[in-house]
């Protein structure tokens, strides 16, 4: 027996302009880089994900939700 297991993940841009995918089911928040944080001037949003890691992206928090928000079913 096999089991295929298939998922789409949403591309971002990474601190160093490396691409990272995101699964959008793991996504629990998202929010903007806060002045006091040391991200870099790059990094404009952080993803918050099921397992309690957050990815730094250097997409604006808007650019991620309308990306997260189009691949909604």
């Amino acid at each position: 027996m096999h089991v295929i297991i298939a998922f789409h993940l949403i591309q971002f841009t990474g601190p160093h302009g490396q691409p990272i995918g995101i699964n959008p089911m793991e996504v629990v928040s998202i929010r903007p880089v806060r002045a006091t944080e040391n991200f870099g001037k790059d990094i404009k949003c952080l993803i918050h994900t099921t397992d309690g890691k957050f990815v730094a992206v250097v997409e604006s928090c808007d650019v991620v939700k309308a990306k997260l928000e189009e691949d909604k079913p």
